[in-house]
């Protein structure tokens, strides 16, 4: 299933005006989940179609005409215990607020973020619009298991030329989301394209970053691979992250190595996550510039992270026609073991001992 615009029926919206924020949660037209899953694929189509239209919202904005506009993504997840709870909105509530300041716009609120997130949850929820835990799902270490994709973002008021946004709208949707990468393969490779440049957005979830990203994926899988991974924009000679998400090797010597935030690197929850539990490990984490020379000469394993991906192996990096497979193409027992952790907390079938999780019901 993946990413799917079939939306959740009540969504969170808030405008910025006279100085401050005034949110509402709006119930779109819906029946019943199992009403809905009946219906035929046109009427789906329909059905989520009219949950994406807001005739109150100007086409025309600085979002539509030049890419002004940032967002999140972070996920509800059916607990073990029949519960739901969402994971680490705290942190992108605060990077949410970073993004949108760093945008010049006036920033969300990041309590109010964390609230209006838990909010939307429940009240979707509550009219039967969550998933369920299952046990089966412990089998393919929730590769497959079902979960809420919480998407904030914002939209800008009418304007036609180049300017920034003054009074922007916030809006949370909900939809249902599994694996994000398909099966097949776990092979990546080096894109030739630039993600982000210094003095850039690349450190802001913006909205225009991800057009190379989705130019770049595209490109990687028509040549058969499953994700493609940067290099920096002066150099051409280090590590800097894949489409959409972070990237950490494990090195020969025992590292594990993670490139450096700096502006042209998106700040991960997820890789923020892993950092912990992998110092919890006693593992040496290192956060620094690592060379593509480095990678391939000393890696012994990879995977990328991300709120969509997880902790994803990496099996095999091809750079300039040359291919390095790690482990011997099986997912090595450091990447298994931060996957499996962090999925445990997660779905509640580990601790969590950290404190990440926020209890929706």
């Amino acid at each position: 299933m993946a990413f799917t615009l079939n939306s959740y029926p009540v969504v969170y919206r808030a405008k910025f005006g006279q100085n401050r924020w005034e949110g509402e949660y709006i119930e779109k037209k819906h029946k019943t989940p199992q009403e809905e899953a009946a219906l035929e694929k046109a009427e789906q189509d329909a059905l989520a179609a009219f949950r994406n239209f807001y005739d109150d919202m100007p086409l025309v904005n600085y979002t539509t005409q030049y890419g002004l506009s940032c967002f999140e993504g972070l996920k509800a997840l059916p607990q073990k215990d029949g519960g739901l709870s969402i994971f680490r909105p705290d942190r992108n509530g605060s990077r949410f607020y970073k993004s949108m300041k760093g945008l010049y716009m006036p920033p969300f609120p990041e309590k109010d973020f964390v609230a209006a997130c838990v909010e939307t949850v429940k009240q979707n929820a509550q009219l039967g619009f969550r998933p369920r835990y299952k046990p089966e799902w412990e089998k393919d270490s929730f590769a497959t298991a079902d979960s809420i994709y919480i998407r904030p973002f914002t939209a800008a008021e009418g304007g036609i030329g180049v300017n920034i946004s003054r009074e922007p709208w916030v809006v949370i949707i909900l939809s249902p989301v599994s694996s994000y990468f398909s099966g097949g393969n776990s092979d990546a490779v080096i894109t030739d394209r630039i993600r982000a440049t210094p003095k850039g957005t690349g450190w802001i979830k913006a909205a225009s970053n991800y057009v190379i990203s989705a130019l770049a994926k595209h490109e990687a899988q028509e040549a058969g691979y499953m994700e493609c991974i940067y290099l920096d924009a002066v150099h051409r000679k280090y590590v800097e992250e894949g489409s959409s998400c972070n990237v950490f090797f494990y090195l020969k010597s025992g590292e594990l190595a993670t490139p450096e935030l700096g502006d042209t690197i998106l700040p991960g929850i997820t890789r923020a996550s892993i950092i912990e539990l992998a110092q919890d490990r006693n593992i040496k984490v290192s956060e620094r510039k690592i060379a593509i020379d480095e990678v391939l000469s000393e890696g012994k394993e990879c995977f990328v992270s991300g709120t969509a991906a997880g902790a994803t192996p990496i099996t095999s990096l091809t750079y300039q026609g040359k291919k390095v497979i790690f482990n011997d193409g099986k997912v090595g027992g450091l990447t298994a073991e931060l996957r499996d952790t962090i999925k445990g907390i997660q779905y509640g079938t580990l601790p969590d001992t950290k404190g990440w999780m926020v209890q929706v019901l």
